[in-house]
């Protein structure tokens, strides 16, 4: 950094990102533009996962720990680990494929004619 360069706050790194004016920063920096045929696949399949893998998780957390009725001694440890690990997972899934989103439903940047909507 050269002697006239000033640091940059943490302030004024969050009002840059919140521009947008960063490459990769601001609201949609971190969403991944796909065909509408891609999103509707992502969509389905990423939530069909997840439905299924965090209620498998707890069917998988059910069975070792016996219903909430066993001991600490008779609880199945892998078996629980194994559910634990499907509900993150599918979590997970989920979460990531919420970053993708279709093309058309994106707006145009220059398009600074619609209002917020915040009354």
């Amino acid at each position: 950094m050269s002697s006239s360069e000033q640091p940059t706050t943490g302030s004024e790194r969050s009002a840059e990102s919140a521009d947008g004016a960063s490459a990769g920063d601001g609201p949609r920096g971190r969403s991944v533009a796909v065909p509408m045929r891609i999103y509707k696949a992502v969509t389905v399949f990423s939530t069909l996962f997840a439905v299924f893998g965090v209620v498998g998780g707890f069917v998988v957390l059910d069975a070792a720990t016996n219903r909430a009725t066993a001991d600490i001694e008779e609880i199945s440890l892998p078996l629980a680990l194994l559910g634990l690990g499907l509900i993150v997972g599918a979590s997970a899934v989920y979460a990531f494929s919420t970053r993708f989103e279709a093309e058309e439903m994106r707006k145009p940047k220059e398009r600074s004619d619609e209002g917020t909507g915040n009354g």
